[in-house]
């Protein structure tokens, strides 16, 4: 018996220490929170600047321009650039994010790369001045390649590097789940951090209850020990959005970017079925929809973020941790409270 008794107390004693070791490993993490700013106009706006202020972001990742082919399909050109009509805020440094459009990367020569590697500084400097920042320290560049764009993708990170203004700088990239998971054939981009999108992942088009923003099985599916094996620091991108996924005929037709909750509750226009499905009662020209359409409601909730950050914590390897919410918007951010973020970003000490 006594044995037996000094055995249970060594036990608990192993387990106590592993215990407060596994503890103190987790909180030797810094976690800084971060937002993008995805609007084609920058405005200063209290509620915004309360919620960066709160979370002392020190970073806004703002969306710069797409870049896309010109009519031609001849030369690449900057599509929907950010018009800034107010200066960022002194206690937050710009992240400007550049959008590759994919399918520009397998028609394009490498001289043409060399010459859009330059153009992209060139303007990114411009919206910084007018963003009223001196600099930057971080560019990042948002791209969906694929096995067959990875060569000249690459070759475009590669001569951003060789521009003078960034030679010292960080470089990251976005990086989709299917990019994670195939690492063979997506290859690893050669920049120094990753943002890690856990978003958009389910099939949008696809009629069901789905929720194609954020599933859990789905993430799951990509993530585990790739990204333990992925080479490059880690950071997370998380979703704050919503949209209205809209079907006729079982058919998908678009996002109604016109429709909110608000609208979708409106019993006098919408039939309520449950499981965030709406039926549109008659014709409604100002939403674009037409009697017996369907709309799927597509949100996340404090309660998904917060299961996605328990799971993903203990996979990331690196010190410091981004997490960057999509995105800044007061009409976004206000159906949130500041304890969700502060929850979710707490697992991921």
């Amino acid at each position: 018996m006594k044995n037996r008794y000094k055995a249970s107390l060594l036990a608990l004693f192993v387990l106590i220490l592993c215990s407060t070791i596994s503890s103190c490993r987790r909180h030797d993490r810094v976690v800084n929170t971060s937002f993008y700013y995805w609007k084609t106009v920058y405005k200063a706006n209290k509620t915004e600047a309360a919620w960066l202020s709160h979370f002392h972001a020190r970073k806004l990742y703002v969306r710069m321009m797409d870049v896309d082919m010109d009519e031609s399909g001849a030369i690449p050109i900057p599509v929907s650039p950010i018009n800034f009509q107010d200066k960022l805020p002194d206690t937050v440094e710009i992240v400007p994010v550049v959008f590759i459009v994919n399918n520009i990367l397998k028609t394009t020569s490498r001289s043409q790369l060399d010459v859009l590697a330059r153009n992209i500084v060139r303007f990114v400097n411009g919206k910084v001045q007018q963003a009223g920042k001196t600099s930057f320290n971080e560019l990042q560049i948002d791209c969906d390649w694929t096995a067959s764009t990875r060569e000249s993708y690459f070759y475009l990170l590669g001569q951003l590097r060789q521009v003078k203004e960034l030679k010292t700088k960080t470089i990251s990239a976005t990086l989709r789940l299917h990019q994670i998971k195939n690492q063979k054939g997506s290859g690893i981009p050669p920049v120094n951090r990753v943002m890690l999108m856990c978003y958009n992942m389910g099939n949008l088009r696809k009629y069901g209850r789905q929720n194609s923003i954020l599933d859990m099985s789905e993430l799951k599916k990509y993530l585990g020990d790739n990204v333990k094996a992925y080479p490059i620091p880690v950071d997370v991108g998380l979703p704050l959005f919503s949209w209205a996924v809209a079907f006729r005929d079982q058919q998908y037709i678009g996002i109604s970017k016109r429709v909110h909750l608000a609208d979708l509750n409106d019993t006098a226009q919408f039939t309520i079925n449950g499981n965030n499905f709406y039926t549109a009662k008659t014709n409604l020209p100002a939403y674009g929809l037409k009697a017996n359409d369907e709309i799927r409601w597509e949100d996340i909730s404090a309660k998904n973020m917060q299961a996605a950050a328990g799971y993903l914590s203990p996979l990331i390897k690196a010190d410091t941790l981004n997490i960057i919410y999509f995105h800044l918007d007061e009409a976004i951010i206000k159906t949130y409270t500041y304890e969700d973020l502060e929850k979710t970003a707490h697992l991921f000490h």
